[in-house]
């Protein structure tokens, strides 16, 4: 069966982190890009990617890369694939398309061009046509514009894979859960020791620290519904889908070696984690508590510190953030001899306040801001 090429999308900085994931699920001709990766596999290689994926945003299949000069020769070159072997009439459509340096500029308008293409080849074959629902469709097409050149794409993911299902509620200035496990696979815990996140809000990162721990794959909790795009499709093999499920499970461990330990000052954060971990199932191995991170005293023990640093939108809070920044650099220097620290923040300003050298300084991005993530090592 030949390959099927796909492109899994990833924050920007992340593409290393993303591309040894894929090295590691065995797909095929591998190769980096900006904000994510290319491969080459069956459908069954991108089933099990969007079940195993843990710092991807999104899986794309490339259906064809076609001429657009102008909006005509675009709405042709579209009819000209088969789509009905992904939608039928009775399914929803949306199109997603964004476009640069190109004849046609107007994104929502190539998105109107391409989605009557769509829905005309599909009436004039089968007598009606699918219905548009931008909120929630059956199928998702991605267009990319680019150089009078229209690269067409399936999404095969629907909803952004960082929605892994146990989130419900959130903390203030929530980190997206694939970036909070980018940060977890650079801070490379052996999941011995501790892994301690004294500023854990909603508890995104222990929870994806305690799913990479545990070899639990993160596609499983939206597993059941049809919550993925290639659910929805035409010709989706629901017995290799449960199969990869099922051999997923088998995969969890039962146990980590190790500790997970969560504080945070809000009483109503902890709430909100505690809620968050139970629905990921994770309640036999993570640990939460209210605390200060400024009284932090892990002494006597080894492991890994992180967190998501506070870094004020407003001059004001920059300001009335450097203490604690401060704060943070000395019970790191006092009393955490042994660990590894890794703090992220979108503040460069404010992370010299920490006070300490770094020995690592990771650039990631947090949608358009872009940020460190510091690695300090404790001796």
């Amino acid at each position: 069966m030949p390959s099927t090429r796909f492109f899994a999308t990833c924050a920007k900085g992340v593409e290393p982190i993303l591309a040894k994931e894929l090295k590691e699920l065995g797909v095929q001709n591998l190769r980096t890009a900006s904000g994510g990766a290319h491969f080459e596999g069956s459908m069954e290689a991108m089933y099990r990617a969007n079940l195993w994926l843990r710092t991807a945003n999104r899986v794309l299949m490339r259906l064809a890369v076609i001429p657009c000069p102008t909006p005509q020769v675009l709405y042709q070159n579209v009819r000209h694939i088969r789509w009905h072997d992904w939608i039928s009439a009775q399914q929803t459509l949306a199109v997603d398309c964004n476009c640069r340096n190109s004849a046609i500029s107007h994104s929502h308008f190539a998105a109107l061009k391409i989605k009557d293409a769509i829905v005309d080849q599909i009436r004039d074959s089968t007598g009606s046509r699918p219905d548009v629902d931008t909120q929630d469709p059956d199928i998702r097409v991605n267009a990319h514009i680019a150089n009078d050149s229209c690269d067409l794409s399936l999404d095969a993911s629907g909803n952004g894979l960082h929605m892994r299902g146990y989130r419900r509620q959130t903390a203030e200035a929530p980190i997206r859960e694939t970036l909070a496990a980018a940060i977890v696979e650079l801070a490379d815990w052996n999941s011995e020791g501790f892994f301690i996140d004294p500023m854990c809000g909603s508890g995104t990162i222990l929870i994806e620290a305690a799913m990479k721990a545990l070899n639990y794959a993160p596609g499983l909790l939206r597993s059941g519904k049809k919550t993925f795009g290639f659910q929805r499709w035409r010709g989706f093999n629901d017995t290799c889908w449960a199969t990869l499920v099922d051999e997923a499970k088998d995969r969890i461990r039962d146990r980590i070696p190790g500790r997970l330990l969560g504080y945070d000052m809000s009483r109503r954060a902890i709430e909100i984690a505690k809620d968050n971990i139970t629905i990921a199932g994770l309640s036999h191995c993570v640990r939460l508590a209210k605390g200060n991170v400024l009284k932090l005293n892990p002494s006597g023990h080894t492991g890994t510190i992180a967190c998501n640093l506070p870094f004020g939108e407003r001059s004001g809070d920059v300001e009335a953030l450097a203490p604690l920044y401060k704060g943070v650099g000395d019970i790191l220097k006092q009393r955490c001899t042994g660990y590894k620290a890794y703090l992220f923040t979108g503040n460069l300003k404010l992370a010299k306040s920490i006070g300490l050298r770094p020995s690592r300084r990771i650039t990631l991005y947090n949608g358009p801001i872009e940020c460190r993530l510091l690695e300090y090592e404790l001796y």
